[in-house]
């Protein structure tokens, strides 16, 4: 995962748990799923549009022959 060992992610999460709270971790850890969610969402999107376009493309160009 991104080259990082077990030792890494302990010493990051203990930094995390030190900087923010015990009580405010949760909320912390909500918001990335959220954000996470909603960038997936978009990139999807735009996947969606990519290929309608091309497709679109396609028939034109079949239709301009």
């Amino acid at each position: 995962m991104f080259g990082l060992g077990y030792q890494e992610l302990l010493i990051i999460l203990v930094i995390v748990l030190i900087l923010f709270g015990a009580n405010r971790l949760p909320e912390l850890a909500r918001s990335l799923g959220s954000s996470v969610k909603e960038f997936k969402k978009g990139v999807n999107e735009i996947q969606k549009d990519d290929t309608a376009a091309s497709t679109v493309k396609k028939d034109e160009d079949k239709k301009a022959s």
